[in-house]
Parts: C-alpha cells; sequence; structure tokens
C-alpha cells in the first residue's frame, strides 16, 4: 500500500504549482461547499474568539482557513520532488538570528503555532540553520500514510519525535547542538498538569511541557510567528522570548508563547488552525490553582 500511495503521491507532486492549485481549488469546493467538513467546529471556534466580529466577517475568514488548509495540503505533497532552491525562494525569515544563538554553544527550542504551512516550515529551517532540527509529533495511526508522511518530512534533514517517547528519543541527541521545534498550541491531553489561561476571549488549558523542559535544561527559547505573504510563500518572523528560562517564574514562558500566538493569530486570523476542538475542555473550579495571568473567570 505505502508504495502504490508514494508512487501516486509523488506524479503528482512533479506537476506545477499552477495545476495543483487548479486541484486545491476543486477540492475546496468539494470540501467547503459539499461535505462541510468541521464546519460547526471552525464557526463556533471564531464566534468565541471573535465575538466582536460580525457575522459575514467570521464567514470570510472560515472560507479563507478552508482555502488555506487545503493548499497546505496539496503543498505538503508537493515535497517529495521539490528542490531546496524551490523552497528557499517561497519561505523565508531572519535566519540569521538562528547564527548568533548557535555561536553560544547552546541548543534551543523553537515554539510556534498550527499556522499555515508548517510543513514547508521546518524543512526551510533545516536548510538555513546549523543546529539539527527535531520535531514532535503525533503520528499517524494508518501505518501506509504515517511512512509517506514520515518520508515527506525527513527529506531535507529534519528528524521527528514521537511526542510518547519524547524524553527518551530525545536523549540521543544530548551531545548534539539541536533546535527542538515544538507547535505547542493544541488542547492537552492531561488537565490536571496543565496552564489555564485567558486565550482568545476564553479560558483556554496549554500544555506545561515545553516550557519545564526550556527551564529544567535553560536553554534559549524562540517564538516563531508564520505569515503567508502570498498563494504558495510564506515568511516567519523569529524572535528570542528568553536566553535564561530558569530565571521565568512558573507559567510565564507559557503566558508569553500565547500572548504571542493570539497576536499572530489576530493579524491573520486565516491562518491558523480552526478545525481543531481547541476548546472542548471546559475550566472548572479543580483547576483554579493552575490558573496563570489575569482574568480567572469565577466558577
Amino acid at each position: 500500500m505505502y508504495y502504490l500511495l508514494y508512487a501516486f503521491f509523488y506524479l503528482v507532486s512533479l506537476l506545477p504549482m499552477r495545476v495543483l492549485y487548479l486541484f486545491s481549488d476543486a477540492m475546496f469546493f468539494i470540501v467547503y461547499r459539499c461535505i462541510g467538513y468541521r464546519r460547526e467546529v471552525v464557526l463556533s471556534n471564531l464566534i468565541n474568539a471573535f465575538p466582536e466580529k460580525a457575522e459575514a466577517e467570521r464567514e470570510v475568514i472560515a472560507k479563507r482557513f478552508y482555502r488555506n488548509m487545503i493548499d497546505s495540503f496539496i503543498e505538503t505533497f508537493k515535497l517529495l520532488s521539490v528542490s531546496p532552491r524551490f523552497l528557499q525562494r517561497r519561505v523565508t525569515a531572519n535566519w540569521e538570528i538562528l547564527e548568533q544563538l548557535q555561536k553560544s554553544g547552546k541548543s534551543c527550542q523553537l515554539h510556534l503555532g498550527h499556522t499555515f504551512n508548517w510543513e514547508w516550515g521546518h524543512h526551510a529551517l533545516q536548510m538555513n540553520t546549523p543546529y539539527q532540527v527535531l520535531v514532535v509529533y503525533s503520528p499517524l495511526s494508518n501505518k501506509a500514510f504515517e511512512k509517506l508522511l514520515l518520508k515527506i518530512r525527513t527529506r531535507f534533514g529534519s528528524k521527528f519525535i514521537p511526542a510518547s517517547d519524547m524524553k527518551n528519543s530525545i536523549c540521543g541527541y544530548a551531545n548534539t547542538q539541536y533546535l527542538l521545534g515544538l507547535v505547542a498550541d493544541q488542547s492537552p491531553g492531561k488537565l490536571q498538569q496543565a496552564y489555564w489561561l485567558n486565550f482568545l476571549n476564553q479560558p483556554t488549558a496549554f500544555i506545561p511541557g515545553p516550557e519545564k523542559a526550556a527551564r529544567n535544561l535553560d536553554i534559549p527559547v524562540l517564538f516563531a510567528s508564520v505569515h503567508k505573504t502570498g498563494r504558495g510563500h510564506y515568511h516567519a518572523a523569529l524572535m528570542i522570548a528568553s536566553e535564561h528560562p530558569a530565571q521565568l517564574d512558573p507559567g510565564e514562558l507559557t503566558l508569553m508563547y500565547a500572548r504571542f500566538l493570539e497576536d499572530t493569530i489576530r493579524r491573520q486570523p486565516e491562518n491558523w488552525l480552526w478545525s481543531h476542538r481547541r476548546w472542548k475542555h471546559a475550566f472548572r473550579p479543580e483547576h483554579a490553582a493552575q490558573w496563570i495571568g489575569p482574568g480567572r473567570p469565577s466558577v
């Protein structure tokens, strides 16, 4: 099954981008107009995040989100055959900040959100940094698609670490200067360990792992804000959030990340993953001690 999938998607990837985007337009019509994939989830998330916006404005954001999501899906399979030069032209950033950090001799963490197109982003990152790029991810249950996606994701040298075995896997890079990429904006699985804070107008749980690892190792942490500058073109703005996170109070780095992410989303809301059930967990009285930042709700 894997080899059939690989052969099919490899041949598809050889098509010019303008042709692939025609496929994307057709898929958009089917997914958005006919199937309505997670449409209720998307619209509910947008209503709660942007109550101040008119319904028509939220509909425009939703429509653009679906276009971006499907473009990102098509662009991911293009990675099977593209050249490094192709990505260098289409994904830009202030890469020089990584060279400065690398000279310190320390590894570092990069925190970002599910803003499109993160698959192109980590490849461009590996091409433009002396660090070994490590990415924490959740493997797919379908073994054939998992093998195909892992081949795509590791083609230019990035290493992927299963979230379920992160602690053991990362030990193999203890003597390597690495950049650990953490897309840390999804709903946590263990609410009893999560931080809670106000995010996009509502109480939201955040995973504590990225902050705790950075504070324990006291390695620099960067934030990345990714913006779509045109169809198939992206720019990432990198900034150093903290060079010594061990000096920060517990929860402070997570709060900084949430504020940074919210600002990124508000500037280009259609570029974030609204189909994720981000607010499936409600804040309860037993979570009060885990609240960070202002505005704790009374429950």
